[in-house]
């Protein structure tokens, strides 16, 4: 897992792999604002993003959850959330069975889950080997967020 924020990634984007510089660079390429909702190729199905608005939710009422096929980057143009994030060792019973045609696992619990809070302009990778809560409230109440994520298939991340 990594945190920024975009407002830093000009000077950090040499340091990622080519096809994570290539969905950083389509959020700071692309007038975000006037994206609408839904799904947008980069790269085809390599690299896609999914834009999305929605409103957090409890952590008790969100699933963690896990990728095989690809990494996500998850950025918040506005508002704020937080992710519960934990190393896979930290799995917890499985929720369920893997979704291949979504690339998605659920799990019912998950130990020593850290919470991350993302704000206007922050981003977090979260790898395969990285389960991830999202779409939670920070505090008790829920919070309108419009998120950008960043899809790249895991064969493509170093090509």
């Amino acid at each position: 897992m990594m945190i920024g924020n975009l407002l830093n990634i000009k000077n950090e984007i040499g340091l990622y792999p080519s096809g994570l510089q290539a969905g950083l660079k389509f959020l700071l390429e692309t007038d975000l604002s006037s994206l609408p909702i839904g799904d947008h190729e980069i790269q085809g199905k390599q690299i896609y993003a999914m834009v999305s608005q929605y409103e957090t939710q409890p952590k008790e009422q969100r699933r963690s959850e896990s990728h095989i096929k690809y990494v996500d980057i998850q950025y918040i143009y506005s508002g704020a959330e937080m992710i519960g994030t934990a190393p896979m060792a930290g799995a917890g019973e499985v929720d369920g069975e893997y979704q291949s045609e979504k690339d998605i696992m659920f799990y019912k619990n998950v130990a020593t889950e850290t919470q991350v809070v993302l704000t206007q302009g922050m981003f977090v990778v979260l790898f395969p080997w990285d389960i991830h809560r999202p779409n939670c409230n920070v505090g008790a109440q829920p919070n309108n967020i419009r998120k950008i994520l960043i899809k790249i298939q895991m064969d493509v991340l170093n090509s």
